[in-house]
């Protein structure tokens, strides 16, 4: 009797969807937040079609999870001006690039931030969707940091506490029996 070997091809892998809700709101005094996305292809080598989570997707995850209107009057508009994946050869280039700007109700722009990430990876690429996923985290984990640096440094006037102010309740006093002996 002959044994025969199986060969199998691994299962693909699962890419997870990105989330970035566990991270702390940035809390806008604005009534609306909207994103639009203006990234257009990179051109020669643009890859970003073929990654399992597009970078414009991530951003707009991490602008609902994140930006946050607390206001009542006004909006913010998260503006992705880049958002591309380039491969050439045994490198891949990842690059965002996004302008959070602040309207007052009527319409006029009165305060912005910017943050730009750009990522390499070189090597050998055997699995490119994986290397398109894990770039595009890494640009994220980094657009998560400087584009809160960024509207903490730019909005600070539009930015409201992290925490509301919390008012404790008042002590309420009564007087104690005296102990029994």
């Amino acid at each position: 009797m002959t044994a025969l070997a199986a060969c199998s091809t691994p299962p693909p892998r699962v890419f997870e969807p990105v989330s970035y809700d566990y991270l702390p709101q940035l809390r806008l005094n604005v009534e609306v937040v909207d994103v639009e996305d203006h990234a257009t292809p990179a051109g020669i080598g643009d890859v970003t079609a073929r990654a399992p989570i597009a970078p414009a997707k991530a951003l707009h995850q991490m602008a609902s999870d994140r930006l946050k209107a607390f206001g009542n009057a006004g909006r913010a508009v998260l503006v992705i001006r880049v958002a591309s994946l380039v491969r050439a050869s045994d490198r891949l280039v990842g690059r965002m690039n996004v302008e959070l700007d602040i309207y007052t109700s009527d319409d006029n722009r009165v305060a912005f931030a910017t943050a730009d990430v750009v990522q390499n990876r070189v090597g050998d690429i055997d699995d490119l969707q994986t290397a398109l996923y894990d770039l595009t985290n890494m640009m994220m984990g980094r657009m998560n940091v400087e584009l809160e640096f960024q509207a903490r440094r730019s909005l600070k006037d539009w930015l409201l506490p992290d925490t509301p102010n919390v008012v404790p309740a008042p002590v309420m006093q009564e007087d104690l029996a005296a102990p029994r002996t």
